[in-house]
């Protein structure tokens, strides 16, 4: 039975959109998404974002700032309704009590002291899902899952799970992030896609953010992830500055601070170099 939340719908396209996910308050990132989108012919009309432009990096107002700028379309990730909204969390899903859950706290007080009451209200404003249609395929853009904008769905994650989202769905594909891990799966005739994040590495050893690009060909859709390279050490350097020491590793090691959330197929693949193989759709 479908249940998706209320969704904007941005109608039909006959062109390439480029997807992408989390900014996580890192500029220099989001800088350097606007420059490839811009470099590849993308103008904001076809390019969107999955949610959760600010989070774990030091420069969460400037990176709003650049996406409201930017006139792309945006879901709401589970940081933008907690900040619209001043909640005591970001709301991201990790369980109490965990490394993530605790690192979490410490860069949402960061950003919560410096979103201002205009950036709020934008947040609020958000689609909670984006739908649209590509190469005759019904798409839903969502942050998380179709019902629960945190829900983890990671490329070891259950095809249960997947499928649960789809049939909720009611689409040909789900295009998702929040779990920071490109991927993709088809389930039927049905097919899962997560964009990545731009703002965190995948946990693969490298540095670079991730995007997503979706392509009608005479036959259906094509879908290839990208790397985003950009000056992570400037990020870095960002947040040492602000006192956010663990992810400020992170960006330069490309390894996570905490595995507290993946499953035991992803946990093995730490540090080991993403190669996402393009999908024909």
């Amino acid at each position: 039975m479908t249940q998706t939340p209320d969704a904007l719908d941005l109608g039909r396209f006959d062109a390439p959109l480029l997807f992408f996910g989390g900014p996580l308050s890192n500029l220099a990132a989001t800088r350097a998404m606007r420059e490839q989108a811009q470099k590849l012919g993308f103008p904001p009309e076809r390019v969107i974002c999955t949610g959760d432009i600010v989070a774990y990096c030091a420069e969460p107002v400037e990176t709003v700032e650049l996406v409201r700028d930017w006139g792309i379309a945006v879901v709401q990730g589970n940081c933008e309704e907690s900040l619209g909204e001043e909640s005591p969390d970001c709301g991201c899903g990790f369980e109490e009590g965990t490394v993530c859950s605790r690192l979490s706290a410490d860069w949402y007080d960061y950003a919560n002291r410096r979103i201002d009451s205009g950036d709020r209200a934008w947040m609020r404003t958000l689609p909670r899902a984006i739908r649209l249609e590509l190469a005759n395929r019904s798409i839903l853009v969502v942050h998380g899952g179709v019902a629960q904008n945190n829900r983890f769905i990671f490329p070891g994650s259950d095809d249960a799970q997947v499928a649960e989202e789809l049939e909720m769905a009611g689409t040909d594909l789900i295009i998702g992030g929040h779990s920071c891990i490109p991927s993709g799966r088809r389930i039927g005739p049905r097919s899962w896609l997560n964009v990545g994040a731009i703002g965190l590495p995948a946990n693969d050893g490298t540095p670079d953010g991730w995007y997503l690009v979706l392509s009608p060909e005479q036959e259906g859709l094509h879908c290839d992830w990208h790397r985003l390279p950009y000056p992570a050490v400037e990020a870095g350097h960002a947040m040492y500055a602000a006192g956010l020491t663990d992810y400020a590793r992170t960006l330069v090691t490309g390894l996570w601070p905490s595995m507290d959330v993946l499953p035991a197929a992803d946990r093995a693949r730490q540090g080991i170099p993403l190669q996402p193989q393009g999908l024909n759709l």
